[in-house]
């Protein structure tokens, strides 16, 4: 009997390791500090009201996809050490002449995070990546979609960490899309200012230009 209680609290004690989960870095940050300066910033009356990122979307085009299965199969490795998820092959929706391209040819590949993998990529991205980019000076601020979603883009894949120069077919870019539940550009611009995402000032002017 001895025996068999020992072997089930072994059991219990693995089970309960397994089900512990940490909680990624970037997402106690928010809701330690980022979710407080958001509500004394727009006066929110309820914490349900503050927005969040959503979902983040990864985008990664192969212009020779169509002939060279290779470069697939690299942008989907690459793209799975990147994101920490398998990512799925996109098609052609349709023939385009001009660039010799049939309906239903791979033409690259993209990832969707949430949760936990979200935070952590953003983490990486903020924290590692974006400080590795040649001649960084921030992101723009006018990339905003009008709805509260932010897009920018990302020419060379090797500013990862994860990515081994050595190992890679052909340096390739991705596209970045920033899903969050803000109301409005301005709401999601602090948002993202607040979680540490290097954003260029906006000028005080509005009828000054932003300075590429």
């Amino acid at each position: 009997m001895a025996e068999k209680n020992k072997k089930t609290n072994k059991k219990s004690n693995s089970g309960s390791k397994k089900s512990l989960s940490i909680t990624p870095r970037l997402q106690s940050d928010y809701l330690e500090n980022v979710v407080p300066a958001l509500m004394s910033r727009f006066d929110y009356g309820n914490i349900m009201d503050v927005p969040k990122v959503q979902s983040v979307s990864i985008n990664m085009g192969i212009g020779d996809g169509k002939t060279n299965s290779k470069a697939i199969d690299s942008a989907i490795n690459e793209l799975t050490l990147i994101s920490g998820q398998k990512p799925v092959v996109t098609l052609s929706k349709k023939d385009i002449s001009n660039f010799k391209i049939r309906k239903g040819w791979p033409v690259g590949c993209k990832v969707t995070l949430r949760s936990s993998k979200m935070y952590e990529f953003l983490d990486r991205l903020i924290s590692v990546a974006l400080p590795r980019t040649r001649d960084f000076r921030g992101l723009s601020f006018k990339s905003f979609d009008g709805f509260g979603n932010y897009n920018f883009g990302i020419q060379e894949q090797i500013i990862f960490t994860e990515i081994d120069y050595d190992k890679i077919e052909v340096i390739n870019g991705m596209n970045v899309t920033l899903v969050t539940s803000a109301k409005s550009d301005d709401e999601a611009y602090w948002l993202l200012i607040e979680m540490g995402l290097p954003l260029r000032k906006k000028s005080l002017n509005p009828e000054l230009e932003e300075v590429a």
